[in-house]
């Protein structure tokens, strides 16, 4: 259990107490004082591990295999002795281009929080020490916890939101560059706003589902929540909507890049098809005048003169420099 459980301690009136080490006596403690609640942070328990802790809190059994099993929706479930709320923190790894998720349960009963964590994101270390910092808010008991934890995450959207943006500017400037047409760079730009457009759409998922829980947590009336706390989470709600425009823009962006980069491969292959044109015709007036002068007939114009091997030429010159001019006017070389 030592290296799943990340930090355990009760709260008492808003500030860190000591506890009993058996977590059926702290609870127990803090149930009948009315006034603390234990607080247990886990870091991807096994089923074993976990087991104790759940039997112990009386946690619902399929809330139990939600938070074991991971790659869970963001998600808010209300059971007869707990709330089950999933959160999926975002991390945005500026080096390699790519958002990788993870993902947060929090248990929340009459006097206990229980947090499992999967994944290298949203680490509670800060979250627990900013609420230790502020007991008037800690002293609202699990709701609180609820509160902070919701807020960090949806918070940090935002950051990484405004981190893609950055990049997506500089995707942008890549795809309208002068060099961006260059069959060197065409396949590895498009590629990049594909994988950029992934990114976007793992982060979506992440931020999508989480509304319809905040409105639940914000307007609705839900067990387990202190009614005064409401404004707080109209506060993330208003975040969280923030951020998810912030993604249908970056979205939006993307696909308009994506559109440009491909009307531009396909400027590029007229312009191609153009100089291609121009070339193959002014390679095919002396093809044909030499043609016409190779075959056998014993009568052909000029055939015995002296001057007309050179007149030839001097015609097929000039008919190439003619339609090379021609060309060139018109934009096709």
């Amino acid at each position: 259990m030592p290296r799943v459980i990340v930090d355990c301690a009760m709260y008492r009136d808003g500030r860190r107490s000591e506890a009993p080490e058996d977590f059926s006596d702290a609870l127990a403690e803090a149930r009948a004082t009315g006034d603390a609640f234990l607080w247990i942070g886990m870091y991807e328990p096994t089923e074993e591990e976990f087991e104790h802790v759940s039997r112990e809190f009386g946690l619902h059994r399929l809330a139990v295999e939600d938070a074991l099993t991971a790659h869970q929706r963001p998600k808010l479930e209300v059971y007869d002795d707990s709330l089950f709320v999933v959160l999926k923190p975002v991390v945005y790894d500026d080096d390699t281009d790519t958002v990788t998720t993870g993902e947060l349960m929090v248990f929340i009963g009459d006097s206990f929080v229980v947090t499992v964590r999967h994944g290298e994101g949203a680490a509670l270390a800060a979250v627990r020490r900013r609420l230790e910092q502020d007991p008037e808010v800690l002293r609202h008991g699990p709701t609180a916890v609820l509160y902070a934890v919701s807020d960090a995450v949806v918070d940090h959207y935002i950051e990484v939101a405004a981190e893609l943006q950055v990049d997506l500017e500089e995707l942008e400037a890549e795809v309208f560059a002068p060099s961006a047409t260059d069959s060197r760079n065409t396949k590895t730009t498009a590629a990049r706003i594909y994988g950029f457009k992934r990114q976007v759409l793992e982060f979506r998922r992440a931020t999508s589902p989480l509304l319809q829980p905040m409105d639940r947590l914000a307007f609705g009336d839900v067990p387990f929540v202190h009614e005064r706390s409401q404004p707080f989470f109209r506060d993330v709600a208003d975040h969280l909507t923030k951020a998810n425009e912030y993604i249908e823009g970056l979205d939006r962006l993307l696909s308009d890049a994506l559109s440009a980069h491909l009307a531009q491969m396909g400027v590029r292959q007229n312009d191609d098809m153009r100089k291609i044109s121009a070339w193959a015709a002014m390679a095919a007036v002396p093809t044909m005048v030499a043609g016409i002068y190779g075959m056998n007939f014993e009568h052909m114009p000029e055939l015995r003169q002296s001057w007309g091997y050179p007149a030839v030429l001097v015609v097929m010159a000039a008919a190439c420099l003619g339609l090379h001019r021609l060309f060139k006017r018109r934009g096709w070389l």
